[in-house]
């Protein structure tokens, strides 16, 4: 689930195991190999240099594009503005979190608002709260959260939300998964401004255990970073520092209707639970999309799972989403992905035979468009990805069968992930590119490579025996056309 949005919606069930002035920016390409025993900060890309206090030259990280990829000016705007967000020149508070079960840290832009400039005297006041604030801070709070894994602690991997972000461009996916940045800071600065209240606090109260233990994992790595294994996982090379994934996510908790009713508990259970969704249902129904999308829709009416007024547009948006979703995680191995789907409302309308969209702020649409009789609907976002990829994570994505119940697809999706899987084979560029950019373990990447392979094998045998209908285009539902099955080869799309 994404933790920086609201405590109310955060309910983590992760296993215990399992642009301002004064920026020096420097174009460096930091070399790695991808041959480590553990991930590390060891990344490639457009490096960004802040000074800490005591003298210690922080670094934000716009990782290296993926070959192939479509990357958004706003998407690459979204990661300069990360980047360029200095945590010590009083323009930003830095506040523990304090719900759900992992440590992080809540970044509040103080530009304006009551405690414009006033970073201390925040930190002091509104810090120990813990939650998500809006009135003292207007523009809400970005995430920074860093690798914690131990017996007692949440599951958290930071570099996994690098790779999510730079595999959904690859796709160029219709779920939206945020900038990720990386990020480092003074290990005793953050002590001092960060972690020692939020074990503080966390210890006062009981609901936080998991967490409590989080911080205390934190304190005492901070403190000695010899005592966290492994070392690589969190500290900088010369373990003044340590490192995490900076990123702004958004976006409100689905319910039942994508998430599925979590009835048969963590895991396994509530993977198959998500197949009895709608949208899922509505994919794995080997049928033309049309009669695919009714069948999905009478399943979750007769249910009560969604909403009446939930019509074939919605339905189709959500499908071309799941297919994103399912390979991601398919291919990344998010292991709590279940209950922790997210949506943003966007308004859907058609000008001069064009579909066009933009998010929606309210029940009804601006005026510059309110002419064309815009749809509001549910766009999926994905801003936790933080359990994925570490060999020590289970992939239920895999394990309940997903990618082989799926009866509908899109060509583009399928292309991709074919191209990815021959450039893998010929260790090409995406080959390198994943191997040497993102700081993975020799066994990470591993794990990532042969997933690519095997979900290449499974839906390319799906083509072969003709149960891939490559029909799903949700613009083609919104023009009133009957979409059209794309005629695909099976072997080289």
């Amino acid at each position: 689930m994404n933790e920086f949005k609201h405590p109310s919606s955060a309910c983590s069930s992760r296993p215990r195991w399992g642009l301002t002035s004064g920026v020096a920016v420097s174009a460096l390409l930091l070399l790695a190999f991808g041959t480590s025993a553990w991930a590390s900060d060891a990344v490639r890309g457009e490096t960004f240099a802040h000074a800490a206090p005591s003298g210690i030259k922080e670094r934000c990280v716009m990782l290296a594009r993926m070959p192939g990829g479509h990357y958004r000016a706003a998407e690459e705007a979204a990661e300069r503005a990360l980047c360029a967000i200095d945590f010590h020149d009083g323009t930003h508070a830095l506040c523990p979190k304090l719900f759900s079960t992992s440590p992080g840290t809540l970044v509040y832009d103080l530009a304006d608002g009551p405690y414009a400039g006033r970073a201390a005297t925040f930190e002091r006041e509104v810090c120990p709260g813990g939650h998500i604030v809006t009135t003292e801070a207007v523009h809400g709070a970005i995430s920074y959260k860093m690798s914690v894994n131990t017996r007692e602690t949440s599951a958290t991997f930071a570099n996994a939300s690098f790779i999510y972000y730079h595999f959904a461009r690859y796709f160029d996916a219709a779920v939206h998964v945020p900038p990720a940045v990386l990020r480092s800071i003074d290990k005793d600065a953050h002590l001092k401004r960060v972690a020692r209240e939020g074990e503080a606090v966390s210890a006062t109260r009981p609901p936080l255990k998991m967490l409590h233990a989080g911080w205390a994992t934190v304190v005492r790595a901070e403190q000695d970073p010899a005592s966290y294994t492994p070392t690589d996982e969190l500290f900088s090379a010369d373990r003044k520092q340590i490192y995490g994934v900076l990123l702004h996510p958004e976006g409100r908790r689905y319910g039942e209707e994508v998430n599925g009713s979590r009835a048969s508990g963590w895991g396994d259970g509530q993977s198959r639970d998500f197949q009895q969704t709608a949208p899922f249902v509505a994919l794995a129904t080997d049928k033309p999309l049309r009669e695919a999308i009714r069948h999905g829709l009478a399943s979750g009416h007769a249910g009560s799972a969604i909403p009446a007024d939930v019509r074939e547009v919605q339905m189709a948006y959500w499908m071309r989403e799941l297919i994103d979703i399912t390979l991601l995680d398919y291919l990344l191995g998010q292991q709590d992905r279940i209950g922790n789907i997210d949506y943003l409302e966007h308004w859907v309308w058609v000008d001069g035979g064009q579909v066009r969209q933009q998010r929606a702020a309210g029940r009804q649409p601006p005026g510059d468009i309110a002419a064309f009789a815009p749809r509001r609907i549910k766009r999926t976002e994905l801003g936790d990805n933080d359990a994925g990829v570490r060999t020590s994570y289970a992939n239920f994505t895999q394990r309940t069968g997903m990618l082989e119940a799926l009866r509908h697809y899109h060509p583009h999706t399928y292309r991709q992930l074919l191209a990815m899987a021959r450039d893998f084979d010929a260790r090409g560029a995406l080959y390198e590119q994943v191997r040497s950019s993102y700081g993975l373990s020799s066994a990470e990447f591993d794990r990532i490579a042969g997933n690519v392979r095997q979900a290449a094998a499974l839906l390319k045998s799906g083509c072969h025996a003709g149960k891939l209908r490559f029909d799903l285009d949700p613009e083609a539902v919104v023009l009133g056309h009957g979409p059209s099955e794309a005629k695909v080869d099976c072997d080289n799309p």
